[in-house]
């Protein structure tokens, strides 16, 4: 399946449509297959103990697997998550970036089903394992 944004297209039309979340990610990576996207860590980010907190890993396999869905569906930016389960696994890694590698596993025309996996930059294991449903809106008669 051929996608429908560039990652500077994307990177733009999130900044449009989703401008709270401007600056906290970065897409690595958007292909056919899996979309890297980044968690821009900062402060803001960490829990007492200084570690990302699990609403700011929530966040990323949310926006990842959006813009994994917006990646093959197009400019449709009423796409809402209707389910989401996440699994911690292992404590980020201090001072380090979070990557998440989406993959979406089925996509209708109503439903997209996505799995994310969250790394610590520069680690193989695993922070967590999130897999998201997100409903698409039906494309409008005419």
């Amino acid at each position: 399946m051929a996608l429908a944004f560039t990652v500077p297209e994307m990177e733009a039309y999130l900044t449009e449509v989703f401008p709270q979340v401007e600056g906290m990610f970065g897409i690595d990576r958007m292909g056919e297959d899996l979309l890297v996207m980044r968690l821009l860590v900062s402060d803001d980010h960490l829990r007492p103990g200084g570690t990302v907190s699990g609403p700011s890993m929530f966040a990323l396999a949310d926006v990842a697997a959006y813009v994994a869905t917006l990646a093959r569906i197009g400019r449709q930016p009423l796409t809402v998550t209707t389910h989401c389960s996440i699994d911690f696994m292992r404590k980020p890694e201090a001072g380090r970036d979070l990557l998440a590698e989406a993959r979406v596993l089925k996509i209708g025309r109503s439903l997209s089903v996505t799995d994310v996996l969250l790394f610590s930059d520069g680690s193989e294991k695993p922070v967590a394992h999130a897999s998201l449903t997100y409903a698409i809106p039906p494309v409008p008669a005419g």
